[in-house]
């Protein structure tokens, strides 16, 4: 399902001409579409619906508010790495027992608001962390719910920035040594162990990483449940790929089927982690030619995005597809760039296009994901407009910032 398809008036989000939101928002701006999130968000969660399951969306993915309330509309919990987003999940009006807190690096602060709230469980990374939540869970008198997080030592086929399940990275409790944490926080005050996880990578286009991950994550989950503990969920975390240009991922339904095989017979509910998945086809930015330059044989355009609106391209070299709002005859190999003076500010390089010409308007594909929640001010640029399409008509979910935004914590 893509709903930026061309029309009379150009490439158009859904039923909304891009030009003429464009001219009404300015540019740049993050656009996307309530359609492909409605669709991505139920064809996720009816892949899993013959097994008990809860999603729990990635808030780190696209943390806007809005895009949050929609999400708890449509059924779905959340994923939280820090107490921001925890307070993004409850201020979008999340029920503390559709939200799970992960991450490595928990402060106490966080721990206690994430117990204070009563979210469903956290999750540990060492014993280490084991020790601090068991002290502040004494400290509040609160019951904390914890499940290990293993790191099943596996390779993701990932961009290695994005890859979580090795040895070698910090995530996790290497999975020979989990099952002696486990019994150790069994015995601890006011800890109890209500499952096992894993997470291991992002933008996965296979499913073989997956389905050993799975097999290493239900053998412990069995091992632990022999030992006498009374688990709850396996956490399979997140991970699912989607298509930026030429990769074919699993599909959801396909996905679905590799986990369910091999954690079916634990009696346990699954917890997925989609973040990606869910957010990131949904998603544009759209931007301005400011003008053309040339470099000997090198052409570049310049547009009004630059790295600090999307700073995927230069940190993983990632692709994303350009479409231009209006196609113009003849074809050229440009690089796309911004105006941040940096050498990696470029949102495209090398890439055949139709011609651009200053004003054009062209749309970077696939952008709904580590896109906006990744902007920065950098060299005092304000962030981009986010809009939600809707039909015929959209509305702005945050706004563009303005000057005096940039500087309003100084003064």
């Amino acid at each position: 399902m893509d709903e930026f398809r061309y029309g009379d008036d150009g490439l158009q989000c859904e039923d909304v001409s891009l030009e003429a939101l464009a001219d009404a928002v300015g540019t740049p701006a993050y656009v996307y579409s309530r359609k492909m999130l409605d669709a991505a968000v139920h064809r996720f969660d009816q892949a899993f619906a013959r097994v008990p399951h809860l999603v729990c969306y990635s808030i780190k993915a696209n943390s806007n508010l809005t895009l949050l309330r929609r999400f708890i509309e449509w059924g779905i919990g959340f994923d939280a790495v820090s107490g921001g987003e925890l307070y993004r999940a409850f201020r979008a009006g999340a029920a503390p027992k559709r939200v799970i807190f992960s991450g490595v690096g928990k402060t106490r602060d966080e721990i206690r608001y994430a117990l204070n709230t009563d979210v469903l469980f956290i999750s540990v990374e060492s014993r280490a962390e084991l020790d601090m939540i068991s002290a502040i869970a004494v400290e509040t008198g609160r019951v904390a719910r914890v499940v290990l997080r293993a790191n099943p030592h596996i390779d993701a086929r990932t961009h290695p920035y994005i890859s979580t399940g090795l040895k070698s990275h910090k995530f996790g409790i290497r999975i020979d040594e989990a099952p002696q944490l486990a019994q150790e926080a069994a015995a601890m005050p006011q800890v109890k162990v209500v499952g096992v996880g894993c997470h291991v990578g992002s933008q996965i286009t296979a499913l073989a990483p997956f389905k050993k991950a799975a097999t290493s994550l239900r053998d412990l989950g069995r091992y632990l449940q022999y030992q006498g503990l009374e688990l709850e969920y396996i956490d399979f975390g997140g991970g699912l790929g989607i298509p930026y240009g030429g990769e074919a991922p699993p599909t959801p339904e396909a996905y679905a089927d590799a986990l369910i095989g091999v954690g079916q017979d634990l009696g346990l509910t699954l917890v997925l982690e989609p973040g990606r998945a869910i957010v990131g086809t949904s998603g544009i930015l759209l931007c301005r030619v400011i003008r053309r330059k040339s470099q000997g044989q090198k052409r570049f355009v310049i547009v009004d995005a630059g790295m600090n609106d999307l700073i995927r391209p230069p940190l993983y070299g990632s692709f994303h597809q350009l479409r231009p709002v209006r196609c113009r005859e003849g074809k050229e190999v440009i690089d796309l760039v911004g105006p941040i003076c940096e050498s990696t500010d470029f949102l495209a390089e090398k890439r055949r296009t139709s011609r651009l010409q200053p004003d054009d308007l062209v749309a970077v594909m696939t952008t709904g994901a580590y896109g906006s929640v990744l902007a920065s001010n950098y060299n005092s640029r304000p962030r981009p407009a986010e809009v939600l399409v809707d039909g015929r008509t959209f509305n702005i979910i945050r706004r563009r910032e303005s000057y005096k935004d940039l500087i309003r914590l100084e003064e």
